[in-house]
């Protein structure tokens, strides 16, 4: 199901916690501490954590990290390691933010995708609601393998309900791992952002130290 609207929700953004996802091995990256490599100036999580803000859709923020917990700490958010081990992926960073959500409401993003757009969370939460969904997923431009872009779902950025954590308890422990997986089990609205006045490298992720410098660099 889609919805391509951008209308207000009727959701306080005092009923969201935002959570940044940093806790993977950045094994792409040589192993390094992916959120906290510079972009820009700043550390990559540092720029998602300021646009959550700038949107203006969260009440508090959290960051799901397994290294160097102090760093991202300084950061000025509380900072949670996975529940689940050997690095069990992003479902164990969905499952640790449900555990630890105050809120009726979880928004989810990766700390490398510096430029996501600024009204991410009021247009997911207008989503859920006007679907009554449980979760509302990204759909965005993305590059193939043939160089063609397609409009494809980014499972990472992700609205749901927090009464959702009892079905993820029960998913990861049976040893499920995928986000799509997951989401299938409960009613999902797919929101596009690629309209009109869409940057098309919003979700961009830099997986990779060159693309992260190709990241830096302005669109001609």
């Amino acid at each position: 199901m889609n919805t391509d609207q951008k209308e207000g929700s009727l959701i306080n953004p005092s009923e969201i916690t935002g959570l940044i996802l940093a806790g993977g091995r950045g094994s792409r990256m040589g192993g390094v501490d992916k959120g906290l490599q510079n972009f820009n100036g700043l550390p990559l999580a540092l720029h998602t954590l300021t646009r959550l803000q700038m949107g203006g859709g969260v009440g508090q923020i959290m960051i799901n990290a397994n290294r160097n917990l102090s760093a991202y700490e300084s950061f000025g958010a509380s900072v949670w390691p996975d529940g689940l081990a050997d690095y069990a992926g992003p479902l164990a960073g969905f499952l640790t933010g449900l555990e630890r959500c105050e809120t009726p409401f979880l928004v989810t993003a990766p700390c490398d995708t510096p430029l996501l757009p600024l009204d991410l969370v009021p247009r997911l939460a207008a989503a859920l609601e006007a679907e009554d969904a449980d979760i509302a997923m990204v759909m965005a431009p993305e590059v193939n393998a043939q160089g063609q872009v397609q409009v494809r779902s980014q499972p990472v950025f992700c609205m749901m309900r927090v009464d959702l954590m009892e079905s993820l308890v029960k998913f990861t422990s049976e040893g499920g791992r995928k986000i799509d997986a997951w989401t299938a089990l409960h009613k999902t609205v797919m929101v596009p952002f690629n309209l009109p006045g869409d940057d098309p490298r919003a979700f961009c992720n830099a997986n990779t130290l060159a693309e992260l410098r190709q990241l830096e660099t302005p669109l001609a």
